[in-house]
């Protein structure tokens, strides 16, 4: 899925285009996702594409949404990113590629891992 800036700009808040399409990360504990325990699934802002269940999500008491796996392996995109002087490895979603947080190796089983996401990537679909 590709659209130009400008295109962006016209879908996006301005803070939903700072995440998603400038790397940017909203502050700790501000999300509206990082208490959310009601069942369903989260989407991308962007375009909508099937991230993460609530059935993954756990506190982590880092002040971001975390989940120890995506909905699928294929749902996200994982790349290296070595910006603010640290290593990390950054999740973007697999259709639009937008930025949705990073993930660690420091997470619950069965995975280990811990997908810190950016609430304003992420668009929240209650259970019915």
């Amino acid at each position: 899925m590709e659209k130009s800036e400008n295109e962006w700009k016209k879908i996006l808040t301005p803070e939903e285009f700072l995440v998603l399409r400038k790397k940017g990360t909203e502050p700790p504990f501000t999300g509206k996702y990082v208490h959310q325990t009601a069942e369903g699934t989260y989407v991308c802002t962007g375009c909508g594409n099937l991230l993460f269940s609530s059935e993954t999500k756990f506190d982590s008491g880092s002040g971001w949404p975390s989940f120890f796996t995506p909905v699928s392996p294929d749902a996200v995109v994982l790349k290296p990113d070595k910006s603010l002087f640290m290593k990390r490895t950054e999740v973007l979603c697999a259709r639009c590629r937008g930025h949705l947080g990073h993930v660690f190796d420091d997470g619950p089983a069965p995975t280990g891992q811990r997908y810190c996401m950016n609430s304003v990537s992420l668009r929240f679909v209650k259970k019915e």
